[in-house]
């Protein structure tokens, strides 16, 4: 992440530079955004990283909690039953429990990836007679997932102690 240039403010990290495959590129684009969640949620101050600052009840825990979710349901194939229990962080955890399950998910998502050379072929799944999305459809719902709750912790977390950027 970018060093802070005065108060609570970052430089922000410019989008990445990739290699000119459409796979380099949806990666590349995924594992940045990816970064930029967990940084904004990673020292966020408790209480108020799991305190709703909107009416809708979102809050930084619960927004990486519901990524983690998606990331192992897309590319792990953990099967999820009820999506908006997904956005609560489990009250025993702490913001760094949160941010490494997250990048853990992530790291176990990128091994599987890592074994995908074909972006129109379905994302392997530990369940036999289950097919999954394509490769290609995954990687792009996940930077659109991704990116909007990025933007939407980029928001809280600036109410919650001033801190800006990517």
């Amino acid at each position: 992440m970018a060093g802070t240039t005065h108060g609570n403010r970052r430089r922000d990290t410019p989008p990445p530079r990739t290699g000119s495959s459409e796979a380099e590129v949806l990666r590349g684009f995924l594992d940045y955004l990816r970064a930029s969640v967990a940084a904004k949620v990673d020292g966020a101050p408790e209480p108020q990283a799991r305190t709703a600052a909107v009416p809708s009840g979102t809050n930084l825990l619960g927004l990486l909690t519901h990524l983690t979710y998606v990331e192992r349901s897309l590319f792990l194939g953990d099967d999820v039953t009820d999506w908006q229990a997904t956005f609560q962080a489990d009250p025993a955890d702490s913001v760094t429990d949160v941010v490494a399950r997250y990048r853990d998910t992530v790291e176990r998502a990128n091994d599987v990836l890592d074994r995908c050379a074909d972006l129109n072929a379905p994302v392997p799944r530990r369940r036999p007679g289950r097919a999954g999305p394509s490769v290609r459809w995954a990687l792009a719902h996940m930077i659109e997932e991704t990116g909007r709750h990025a933007g939407h912790a980029d928001i809280l977390r600036e109410l919650i102690d001033g801190s800006t950027g990517r």
